[in-house]
């Protein structure tokens, strides 16, 4: 088992090597485990387990060093079984710790929902407690690499909506002060239309005292 996850890791690790160098192609995050306690084993019949963890669709990592309970496992992430396994985009998995049983199927310290985002301690650390069961802290530095794109496109996407807010704004504005000039340019022609109607008015009665004063007619007293 431990040389089937030495071959497992070995590529694993040479693939996410070449897609971190060539992120245009894919984002290849591993994951390693740090640190492990279990708080108790669930095989009655021996004083050691074995315990492993597996993801949904991939191959199960034998921890060789790990069959005492209440004891601290420090690992420096070059052992052969590592990395665990790793992430090539937000999308979590499905994953979790067991222990192997001699007997009947195989039992659960605990299942969960792994994913980049839980990265975001320094150095992209992750801590999963299990109460009465187990506590793990797992590495992915390069998660915080893949939590920052996520964060720069959701900024890229509140520009975009900021863009588009300010473009409405701007387009109301011109829209109101159209509307304002041709209400006020209305008002004007009207204005205009009767000043012009009172001085023809005016006129034609000026025009009508001049006829009479050169006919002779006037108001006879």
């Amino acid at each position: 088992m431990s040389m089937l996850n030495s071959r497992f890791s070995v590529p694993l690790f040479i693939s996410c090597m070449f897609f971190t160098c060539f992120p245009g192609l894919m984002l290849c995050a591993v994951v390693s485990l740090s640190s492990i306690e279990i708080f108790r084993t669930h095989e009655w019949l021996k004083a050691t387990s074995t315990v492993y963890f597996l993801c949904n669709g991939e191959n199960k990592i034998v921890f060789p060093d790990v069959k005492k309970a209440h004891f601290l496992y420090a690992f420096s992430g070059e052992e052969s079984w590592q990395p665990l396994s790793n992430f090539s985009s937000e999308k979590c998995k499905r994953c979790g710790l067991y222990e192997e049983y001699s007997i009947t199927s195989d039992d659960v310290f605990d299942e969960w929902e792994f994913c980049p985002s839980d990265f975001t301690a320094p150095g992209g650390e992750y801590i999963q407690f299990k109460e009465k069961e187990f506590n793990a802290t797992f590495l992915c530095p390069e998660c915080l690499s893949l939590a920052g794109v996520s964060s720069s496109s959701g900024e890229h996407d509140d520009g975009k909506g900021m863009h588009f807010a300010v473009v409405i704004s701007l387009s109301a504005l011109i829209s109101t002060i159209l509307i304002l000039g041709v209400v006020g340019a209305y008002k004007f022609w009207l204005k205009k239309s009767r000043e012009q109607d009172q001085a023809r008015f005016l006129k034609l009665f000026e025009d009508g005292d001049d006829i009479e004063d050169e006919l002779g007619l006037g108001r006879v007293i």
